[in-house]
C-alpha cells in the first residue's frame, strides 16, 4: 500500500512539472507565402493570401507583420518564447509588395529596459502610518484638515489696488 501511495504521489509530481506549451500569433502557410510577387501583388493580394497582419508599422514605412510564437511555461515561472516566427511584408508607396523578410528568435535583440523611477514630492508612508495618519481623531498623529470642506463657502474676487 504504501509502495502504491508514493508511485502515486511521484506520478503526479512528474505530471505538474511538465510545462505547458501554447501557440500564439498566427504565420500562414509556406505555400501562401511563397506565391507572393515582389513588384506585382498588392495590398489586397497579400490580404487574400496571408490573412489580416497581427500589426501594422508604427514608423518608418508601409510594412505588415504576421507574428507567431511558440511559448512553454513551467509551474508558476514566467512564460518563456521556445520559438517565434515574424513575416514582415513591405509595400512601396504604390502599394505593391517592395520586399518579403522572414525573421526568427534568432534574429531577436534583448533590449534593456530602464528601471529608473521618477521621484515623487513628500515622504513615503508605511501602511501602518496610512492606517494610523488616515482619519482624524484616530491613533497617532490626526490626519491634514482642509480648511472649510465641502459645504464651506467660497471667498469672493479680490479687489484690485487703485492706481
Amino acid at each position: 500500500m504504501r509502495t502504491l501511495a508514493v508511485a502515486l504521489l511521484a506520478g503526479v509530481v512528474i505530471t505538474a512539472c511538465a510545462p505547458v506549451q501554447n501557440q500564439r500569433g498566427y504565420v500562414p502557410n509556406q505555400s501562401g507565402i511563397s506565391s507572393i510577387e515582389v513588384g506585382t501583388d498588392t495590398k489586397d493580394m497579400v490580404s487574400m493570401k496571408l490573412g489580416q497582419p497581427s500589426t501594422l508599422a508604427t514608423f518608418g514605412g508601409d510594412t505588415w507583420y504576421y507574428i507567431s510564437a511558440q511559448v512553454e511555461q513551467n509551474a508558476f515561472f514566467a512564460p518563456r518564447a521556445t520559438e517565434r516566427n515574424i513575416l514582415a511584408v513591405e509595400f512601396n508607396p504604390e502599394g505593391k509588395v517592395a520586399g518579403v523578410q522572414h525573421y526568427t528568435l534568432a534574429d531577436g535583440r534583448i533590449v534593456d529596459f530602464q528601471t529608473r523611477e521618477t521621484p515623487t514630492r513628500g515622504r513615503t508612508l508605511t501602511i501602518l502610518q496610512q492606517f494610523f495618519n488616515a482619519v482624524p481623531g484616530n491613533i497617532g498623529t490626526p490626519g491634514q484638515q482642509q480648511p472649510g470642506g465641502p459645504n464651506a463657502p467660497t471667498p469672493g474676487p479680490n479687489p484690485l489696488p487703485p492706481r
